[in-house]
């Protein structure tokens, strides 16, 4: 996750300590996919999001998740899904994290949400909603395979901002809806909306039939461009964060931007970028599925590294045994091709495995989305 805001201009924003912190792997932030029903169905969705599902997390098993995650240090807990919203016991289970001093965020398609909900959300202690949009109307229906969803989760975005929660747009970016990325800074800042991430494409679910719909080197650099140009107009009246999630050639690419313009500034961003580190699947982030299984991410869930049914969160993520934790947290020696001879590494971290897996069969395979040249990372 790049902080555009933050690298770009130099301005703190919210998730500074977790993302470019001296302290940043101490303990993971865990999305907890609580449910995998949903009301819609969306074409990327990596959790294959279904209208029902068996052998859900109870309520009592998932207070002894979250038991196990705030004893351990977990720091923040995302709740996600599916549609979190049409788990009965969510509030509760917020609340429940939220007084174990565990910052509780919430990932929804925003459909459902109604101002007595966003109230209730406010008062469990929800600090932070993300609501995903594909584009304005047209394109956002027919991402999401429902007629009307985007003015429902308009009017979600609003009552939640009513609320006093701070908001956010999530959009994921495919050659589909990339045309759309000027409307949705124009919407962001016409909204009042505090936060907007852009997320590249990750060949997982049902996004791993996809893969012809993301974008290539060209076209990704382009719009990486848009995107900084726009936070720098966007960051002109009144302070508003732009993030960009799942490629971390996307930090590499933002310095080696400043270096040509502002070297003093570039070395700055240098240092915070090493003290990031890139992907951080199996290390600071992690994933704990509707029926308990434990991930390195929310994108790893054809592998199960336990089940916290069988044993707690904690003592899975420190198993020295489990072969792909490992590996994953000593990733630098088994990287191959460019990722493994790329001088940015150390930044990068080697970028998303689930990617090379789905393209090359081979999770230790270059990352097919990294749009940076050989001469840039220094191969030629």
């Amino acid at each position: 996750m790049l902080s555009v805001t933050r690298l770009l201009l130099g301005l703190p924003t919210p998730g500074d300590s977790l993302r470019y912190g001296p302290a940043r792997h101490r303990r993971p932030v865990v999305v907890w996919n609580l449910t995998q029903r949903c009301n819609l169905h969306c074409l990327h969705c990596y959790a294959e999001a279904r209208e029902r599902t068996e052998g859900e997390l109870d309520t009592a098993e998932g207070k002894a998740l979250l038991e196990d995650l705030a004893s351990y240090g977990v720091p923040v807990v995302l709740f996600s899904g599916g549609e979190p919203l049409l788990r009965e016991d969510l509030l509760e289970l917020v609340a429940y994290a939220t007084e174990r001093g565990m910052k509780a965020v919430l990932s929804t398609n925003g459909t459902l949400i109604t101002r007595g909900l966003a109230s209730a959300l406010k008062k469990a202690g929800v600090s932070y909603v993300g609501v995903s949009l594909d584009g304005l109307e047209e394109a956002h229906d027919r991402f999401r395979g429902k007629k009307g969803a985007f003015r429902e989760a308009l009017q979600g975005l609003g009552y939640i901002r009513e609320a006093g929660i701070r908001t956010g747009v999530r959009f994921t970016l495919t050659r589909f809806n990339a045309a759309q990325v000027p409307a949705i800074f124009d919407l962001v800042r016409d909204e009042g909306i505090d936060r907007l991430c852009f997320y590249h494409l990750v060949y997982s679910g049902r996004g791993s039939k996809l893969q012809d719909w993301d974008l290539g080197p060209r076209e990704t650099r382009d719009l990486m461009d848009l995107i900084f140009q726009r936070t720098r107009e966007l960051n002109r009246n009144g302070m508003r964060e732009v993030l960009t999630v799942d490629n971390h050639a996307d930090s590499v690419y933002l310095y080696l931007k400043l270096r040509e313009g502002e070297p003093g500034r570039a070395e700055d961003i240098y240092r915070e970028l090493l003290r990031n580190g890139g992907n951080s699947s199996g290390v600071g982030i992690g994933a704990v599925d509707e029926r308990g299984g434990v991930h390195p991410d929310q994108f790893w869930r054809h592998y199960s590294l336990g089940n916290v049914k069988e044993r707690p969160f904690s003592q899975i993520w420190e198993d020295p045994s489990q072969p792909l934790l490992q590996s994953l947290r000593e990733r630098k020696k088994h990287l191959k091709g460019r990722c493994g001879l790329c001088r940015y590494l150390e930044l990068c971290g080697g970028n998303f495995r689930v990617r090379a897996e789905a393209v090359h069969g081979d999770m230790w395979a270059p990352d097919p989305a990294c749009y940076l040249s050989d001469q840039e990372i220094g191969l030629a």
